[in-house]
């Protein structure tokens, strides 16, 4: 049956920024398709929540306070897996972010620390994870942005080291071909917890942002999480070195906030 390529019975996934928003989807969409999760982010009482909805389905879940710019701390993450699980099938590197800022306003430090956030993190740990998800034909899915794409002023940093993750992602497929699928998604405006406290406050704000989206509404954490299913379930066992644009539709960027260059 078709949608049984969808389920994950037995499969050990990782999912780095777990404990909110696209992490916690994630987490929990590959739970529903079977999938022991490993849940892995910065903040502990917030990542045991969600390794409590985690198990909730059925599944078991191992939740690894981890914060992914500490190499150490990876290392642990991965051994601590392969320790209590015997095998890894599926990586989600999901942790990443930045605020905007004007190009002017940044230093060569932030603009290094932006990229290693999002995109040497990803690399570390994926390097460590690759052996182990060689074994059975395991996928990685890195969440990427539309920013790596589209341009708005104070992206630079943000959108530079998004780009890197994306072409990365392809690089890596081909390298890693055939054991280990390597995709990416490019994510356009997200309602997750930071997002949405800060709509909230500027209702304004989620009116523009949804009146530039062409599907007319902003994403939610489930549609980000149900192509992570896709790409890393039997269902996309075809697909490798795709950067998939989970955006609502976006051809230009849809925020609303203009900065002023400086110059």
């Amino acid at each position: 049956m078709i949608l049984d390529r969808f389920k994950m019975p037995g499969k050990v996934a990782i999912v780095t920024g777990a404990s909110a928003g696209i992490g916690r989807g994630a987490a929990l969409a590959l739970a529903e398709a079977g999938a022991r999760v490993v849940l892995a982010a910065r903040t502990a009482a917030k990542l045991e929540a969600a390794a409590a909805a985690v198990r909730a389905t059925g599944v078991e879940a191992l939740a690894i306070a981890t914060d992914v710019n500490d190499s150490a701390q990876l290392t642990r993450l991965v051994d601590a897996t392969v320790t209590t699980f015997g095998r890894i099938d599926v990586l989600v590197n999901n942790a990443g972010g930045a605020a905007p800022s004007p190009a002017l306003h940044l230093d060569l430090h932030d603009l290094e620390a932006t990229f290693h956030f999002n995109v040497g993190t990803a690399f570390q740990l994926s390097k460590l994870c690759a052996p182990h998800l060689a074994k059975e034909g395991g996928a990685i899915v890195n969440v990427s942005s539309a920013m790596a794409r589209l341009v708005d002023p104070g992206f630079v940093a943000y959108g530079t080291a998004k780009a890197a993750l994306s072409h990365m992602t392809r690089l890596l497929a081909c390298e890693w071909a055939p054991q280990i699928r390597v995709n990416a998604l490019a994510v356009g405006a997200t309602v997750t917890e930071a997002l949405g406290s800060f709509l909230k406050a500027m209702p304004e704000m989620q009116r523009q942002m949804t009146a530039m989206t062409p599907l007319g509404r902003l994403g939610t954490p489930e549609d980000i999480a149900l192509a992570v299913l896709y790409l890393a379930s039997p269902a996309g066992s075809w697909i490798t070195g795709k950067v998939f644009e989970v955006d609502g539709g976006t051809v230009a960027s849809n925020w609303p906030v203009k900065m002023a260059s400086g110059l």
